[in-house]
């Protein structure tokens, strides 16, 4: 399939019912013992991320970017461009604003292609939108190093391939939790932004199968 074929078919899949949760929950971290969170998704704060889809010789890429120690929420993991919405802006214009603070792509040519299914995350009590955009040219970037320790891109044949999926035992804040991840480019990818790529996978994959 080619590239532009691609894109159609994915912006068409967009529109169509989404596999939803039923994805998301497949890289969703499972507590060995039951936690109870404080927050729930009825006072959750709007974010929004974005899959930024460019083309890069036959292959197709977006970007990915590892977290500093020093940002308030999930420090040093893995994640896509995004962030808390400001009051008086769509989502979609949220996803954008802060692909441009965070790595420093110029927005004015990217293209929407679709929405996937809202995510609550509740640890840090956000309603994370995320949104599927389009380049059709590899896009210059310039990360904030106060919020960026490292950008990198992963192909999304990658993410198809089955055999990118794994998991692994982790303690996180004295709790034990077996952590499904995806390994993508030599780093792993776990937590929101793996359940949000799982749907995105979903949805790929039906594209690529047909």
């Amino acid at each position: 399939m080619d590239i532009h074929t691609l894109k159609i078919k994915l912006a068409q899949h967009l529109l169509k019912k989404l596999p939803g949760k039923s994805s998301q929950k497949i890289m969703l971290a499972k507590p060995r013992n039951p936690i109870k969170y404080s927050s729930n998704s009825e006072c959750a704060s709007p974010a929004a991320v974005l899959i930024l889809l460019f083309p890069v010789i036959q292959d197709i890429r977006f970007f990915l970017t590892k977290r500093t120690s020093v940002v308030q929420y999930h420090k040093g993991e893995i994640s896509l461009p995004g962030g808390a919405w400001e009051k008086g802006e769509q989502l979609w214009g949220a996803a954008l604003r802060e692909t441009n603070e965070e790595i420093g792509v110029r927005t004015k040519h990217i293209q929407f292609i679709g929405e996937l299914t809202p995510l609550f995350v509740p640890v840090t009590g956000f309603l994370i939108h995320p949104f599927v955009g389009w380049m059709d040219d590899e896009p210059e970037t310039s990360p904030d190093p106060t919020e960026v320790e490292s950008l990198f891109s992963a192909s999304v044949l990658s993410l198809a391939d089955e055999n990118s999926c794994q998991c692994e035992e982790r303690t996180i804040r004295g709790h034990v939790f077996d952590v499904p991840y995806f390994q993508l480019n030599r780093q792993k990818v776990w937590g929101a932004t793996s359940m949000i790529l799982s749907e995105f996978k979903t949805i790929l994959k039906e594209v690529l199968d047909e």
